[in-house]
């Protein structure tokens, strides 16, 4: 492997400090001639002494030996030596590191990268050594806060950093303070360029470690089960940025003192999220809000929080006094139709394209749309996700002045939030999804079941699907024998009826079986394929029988209840029936007694004269009166 990697003798690098228009604030940077590998002599890195430990590895400080035709240099460094990988598999992640190299050394946010090279069987990443990090100093700071302008200061920079690493198509997945180091000139920058990223795709020996994608203090719900939760996307790392903020500001790390698997609990199952400290800025409180929401696709994109924090860094310093601690917040959603701000402002509309009214992600029902399909011919100045624009929709004769919040985009007859079929079918993930992003040139990015990122290709692939909504029913449909995930059966042995609790990005969808009693922990929540299942009402039901086992769907009360009722209406029945056949038959009788007049009087009479008085008086209320003694 070393041989194969090696590379010809390189020229050393050096330090140079680069002027930005702050003379207060130089940067310091690393220029190496052109270093067509990354591939490090192993022979090159001394390792001296082991200075931290994570979820991926060991950090070691080393010494770096770089030798040239006119004099050899040593660099004290860091190097990430990762958890045994597989020998197979380490070509791989060879090769995508060495994609990223030569692209991250340009970026001024993330840390100057030396090479990468094999030692005893690890993977060894050398990096310029820093001698500190944000994670340091809060644990040396009493009380562990750090003041608000360098909270805002120091995530502007890790921004900058990010949203650098994502323009090459990098996740870093494993944000937190411990990864923010800290320069000569107390400037800081991103120390993990995305080793989870890399490792992605890649079996692990440790199946613990397998499951986890980050530090689980620091996860989003959707990076514990990508395949299930997924996709990951660069929503994923605001989750980490905003615990990361809200660390800085409180000194304590988020779901402190709790292990991966009651963080799981907490974040995955129980969807509860870190709490936001008072007294923010509002555009900060607002787009740390926004990082913790549950749909990855409800949060904001780092360069929204880039520009929440620049804004608020102003206000704070434009009077020399923090201002307006209580100010009104901008609200996270909208119109009750479950949209965040920062999911409309993911796409901003332009003149000549298609539009048509925006649908509610959990509606049941059909909806009247507005503008059905329309063109944009003109936009109101500073139009963003709260201004308007005018559309001309077919039959109209004017065009309409419509808020953008209400309309989306729509390209080669489909819309971000669509439903769709991939229409090769593969056995490597679900063929049903849901579209996060299609570009005006019919490119799209969607989530699928099955795969950890977003499926990306030209819309031509792609076909609308039936959209599953939450509070419809579905049931396995006919062809399925086999479902992805575990579905209940009712006491017949027959597949039973659910009810969608959720939908998750990729399409999984939580279902709720409110037909089944359960006992104690029993589970009542189970995942669905969408390719596996079909929606049903009472009118797809036939019969009266079919309809009545659908009402029973609605909740397992429905068939004890409706069993207590019919006894219930028999018992009454039986007694109103009782009761008119004892009414019509003494009424009968009462009749034929006056009909009949003196012949009963006669008959009556010589049927009590043989008979004892005291019976006689018994049964015919008449006869000699008893003697009283």
């Amino acid at each position: 492997m070393a041989e194969k990697n090696a590379p010809a003798q390189q020229r050393a690098s050096f330090d140079y400090e680069l002027y930005e228009g702050d003379p207060d604030h130089l940067r310091t940077v690393v220029a190496t001639p052109n270093q067509a590998t990354p591939w490090i002599d192993p022979a090159a890195l001394k390792l001296r002494h082991r200075i931290g430990r994570g979820p991926f590895g060991d950090v070691w400080l080393a010494t770096h030996h770089q030798s040239s035709e006119e004099h050899d240099r040593y660099h004290e460094v860091a190097v990430k030596m990762l958890h045994p990988i597989k020998e197979d598999h380490m070509q791989k992640f060879l090769d995508k590191f060495e994609e990223i190299f030569l692209k991250s050394r340009q970026l001024r946010g993330v840390c100057w990268l030396h090479g990468i090279t094999i030692i005893s069987g690890k993977i060894c990443i050398a990096f310029k050594f820093y001698e500190g990090s944000v994670g340091d100093r809060i644990a040396r700071l009493k009380g562990g806060k750090l003041s608000l302008p360098d909270v805002l200061r120091y995530g502007i920079g890790l921004a900058i950093g990010i949203q650098e690493l994502h323009s090459l198509g990098i996740l870093v997945l494993n944000i937190k303070p411990t990864n923010f180091l800290i320069d000569d000139h107390d400037q800081v920058v991103i120390g993990d360029f995305g080793i989870p990223y890399l490792l992605m795709g890649i079996p692990l020996p440790d199946s613990n470690f397998a499951i986890r994608l980050g530090t689980p203090s620091y996860m989003a719900p959707e990076q514990w089960e990508p395949e299930v939760r997924g996709p990951i996307t660069f929503e994923t790392d605001t989750w980490g940025f905003g615990c990361s903020i809200v660390e800085m500001l409180t000194g304590v790390q988020p779901w402190l003192g709790k292990s991966a698997e009651e963080i799981y609990q907490s974040v995955v199952m129980k969807q509860e999220k870190p709490l936001v400290p008072a007294g923010l800025p509002p555009a900060v409180e607002n787009v740390i809000n926004g990082c913790f929401e549950y749909d990855l696709r409800n949060r904001p994109l780092v360069a929204d929080i880039l520009h929440a924090f620049e804004s608020s860094q102003n206000a704070v310093y434009s009077d020399g006094e923090w201002i307006s601690l209580e100010s009104r917040k901008v609200p996270e959603k909208l119109s009750g139709k479950c949209f965040s701000t920062w999911f409309l402002s993911k796409d901003l509309l332009q003149v000549g394209d298609t539009v048509r009214s925006r649908k509610s992600p959990n509606s049941c029902k059909p909806q009247s749309m507005v503008v059905p399909e329309g063109t944009i011919v003109g936009l109101e100045k500073d139009t963003d996700r709260d201004g308007f624009v005018l559309v001309r929709v077919p039959r109209v004769h004017d065009p309409l002045r419509i808020n953008v919040s209400t309309l989306e985009r729509v390209t080669t007859g489909l819309a971000v939030g669509d439903w769709v079929r991939l229409m090769e079918e593969t056995n490597k993930h679900s063929s049903i999804g849901i579209i996060h992003s299609i570009r005006r040139d019919g490119n799209a990015a969607v989530g699928f079941l099955g795969l950890e990122t977003l499926w990306e290709g030209h819309s031509s692939k792609l076909q609308l699907a039936e959209p599953y909504s939450v509070g419809s029913f579905v049931r396995l449909k006919a062809n399925v024998f086999t479902p992805r995930f575990e579905w209940p059966r009712k006491k017949g042995g027959t597949w039973s009826t659910g009810r969608i609790a959720q939908t998750h990005p990729n399409g999984c969808l939580v279902v709720k079986f409110p037909g089944r009693f359960v006992f104690g922990n029993e589970p009542n929540s189970f995942l669905a394929d969408p390719a596996d299942v079909e929606s049903v009402t009472f009118d797809s039901y036939p019969g009266l029988v079919g309809k009545y086992q659908h009402l029973e769907d609605y909740h397992w009360a429905a068939r004890p209840l409706t069993i207590a009722f019919s006894v219930f209406t028999v018992m009454k029945f039986g007694i109103y029936v009782g009761k008119s056949m004892g009414a019509g038959i003494k009424r009968k009788g009462h009749n034929q007694i006056r009909g009949d007049g003196h012949a009963q009087d006669a008959q009556t009479a010589a049927n009590s004269s043989w008979i004892p008085p005291p019976v006689a008086n018994i049964l015919f209320g008449e006869g000699p009166t008893a003697t009283a003694r």
